[in-house]
């Protein structure tokens, strides 16, 4: 069975956000004067194969750790949709 996972992708708290920092002077120069703060991230689709939820977020999970986040400075979710 085919499924689409959305995989969202932030800089950890903990970490500076300089490029979210440009955005939100920007958008602050632009007359935006509520926005407080902007974190901007990666948004991945993946189509894949799976018999079960729960083997394609297996999938999904190792697919992160090993090569689509940096998980020394990145987090993640994702949501999965059956096709």
């Amino acid at each position: 069975m085919s499924k689409t996972a959305k995989i969202y992708v932030t800089l950890k708290k903990s970490v500076l956000d300089p490029q979210g920092n440009t955005v939100k002077h920007a958008l602050n120069s632009l007359g935006f004067k509520g926005v407080q703060d902007v974190r901007l991230g990666k948004y991945m689709e993946i189509k894949l194969n799976g018999e079960t939820k729960s083997s394609v977020e297996d999938q999904i999970r190792k697919m992160c750790d090993k090569l689509l986040i940096n998980p020394v400075i990145e987090d993640y979710t994702y949501e999965i949709e059956d096709e």
